[in-house]
């Protein structure tokens, strides 16, 4: 840190001053001294009787008298209070500028740091400052995201209810101008209209899971499951969409026992939605394989197809919202493009990690969560 002109004048004027006062105060107390001594031919004497006994040299050669040793300690307490006066301004202008270089970040610098090296109780002060605008501008960036995020929520929602609420409220007026030729023409109005309102419902409900997963306050009821009887019961719910679409999906566990601490709900809804992708986007694929493997305290799942890889570019931006591999935003999938960020939340709720791997054979989901959740929560608090 350098000091102005001005700052190393005050500590000058603060040395002279100081030294001038030491000075009269010496000059003081060896006058007041003397008196007593005067005053005391009893102390003179011994005063004088130490004074002859203390010789230097061969030649017995005295230099001692009670003013050279009066002088010699006073000028050892002199340095030390002139040190003292001068480091104790010292530090108040080293605090100065510390305080200046706040009002200058306050101002909106926001990209200032304090620049200072110093020593002890300031320097974690500057440290402690510096730290703390980080993590002042870090909740700001956090705060902007999130500003952003909600404004590309409410497009991409906006977006994707207009579509087929435009459809619909089109057909429904064609039938209300009774804009039709026959009845036939009157079931495909309503039967486009019906479908469209189902892509809404679906939006609507996938939105309102991804918003109640999202939330901190999330209630989770976690319950012993089997994993196997679950994988099976989920490859039997899609069974008949899987046909039609020439597709088989196989279930394993190991061990076939193996059982997990997790909100029944929840999963339930998590491999809905890791299979319901599988079915929408494996183009090409014949098998869905769902695999649990118990790994140590963990649980590792694969939901796998052998259908068209995802490119590498696009693997990282899976989990977000809205999200679709397709370059448009068409709706030929069917998919709300929420389906893996509600996955990914769901894991999360687990305490654990979902990732893909994809190649141009095998494109696999995995989910890694451990076996307990009540030694996780522990662990956490």
């Amino acid at each position: 840190m350098k000091l102005t002109a001005r700052e190393k004048s005050e500590l000058l004027g603060e040395g002279f001053i100081t030294v001038i006062l030491l000075l009269l105060l010496n000059l003081s107390i060896l006058i007041l001294v003397n008196e007593i001594i005067r005053s005391n031919p009893g102390l003179e004497r011994g005063i004088f009787q130490i004074k002859e006994s203390i010789t230097i040299g061969p030649n017995n050669y005295r230099v001692w008298s009670y003013q050279n040793v009066f002088i010699f300690f006073m000028a050892i307490v002199d340095v030390w209070v002139v040190y003292w006066r001068l480091m104790r301004r010292y530090k108040q202008m080293q605090l100065r500028h510390i305080i200046g270089e706040l009002h200058y970040i306050a101002d909106g610098h926001f990209d200032h740091r304090i620049p200072f090296t110093l020593k002890g109780d300031h320097q974690r002060v500057v440290d402690s400052v510096n730290a703390l605008v980080d993590s002042v501008i870090e909740s700001m960036d956090e705060e902007r995201k999130i500003e952003q995020s909600k404004d590309e929520l409410i497009t991409n929602v906006s977006h994707d209810l207009r579509t087929p609420l435009t459809s619909i409220i089109g057909y429904l007026g064609l039938i209300e101008n009774q804009q039709y030729q026959n009845e036939d023409d009157v079931l495909k109005y309503t039967h486009t209209a019906f479908l469209k309102a189902q892509q809404m419902k679906s939006l609507v409900e996938d939105l309102f899971e991804y918003t109640k997963v999202r939330q901190a306050s999330t209630k989770m009821t976690f319950n012993q499951i089997s994993v196997e009887p679950m994988l099976e019961q989920l490859a039997a719910s899609f069974e008949l969409e899987a046909e039609k679409k020439n597709m088989k999906i196989d279930t394993k566990a190991k061990p076939k026992d193996i059982k997990i601490e997790g909100d029944a709900e929840k999963l339930g809804r998590l491999f809905n939605n890791l299979i319901s992708n599988a079915l929408k986007y494996a183009k090409g694929g014949r098998h869905i394989n769902l695999e649990a493997t118990q790994s140590g305290d963990q649980i590792v799942f694969k939901v796998s197809n052998d259908g068209e890889m995802i490119p590498e570019e696009s693997i990282k931006h899976l989990f977000e919202r809205f999200y679709r591999v397709e370059s448009s935003r068409s709706k030929a999938t069917g998919g709300t493009g929420l389906g893996l960020a509600i996955a990914q939340s769901i894991v999360e709720l687990h305490h654990g990690k979902i990732s893909v791997e994809s190649s141009e054979k095998l494109t696999s989901f995995i989910v890694k969560m451990p076996l307990k959740q009540n030694k996780v929560n522990e662990a956490n608090r």
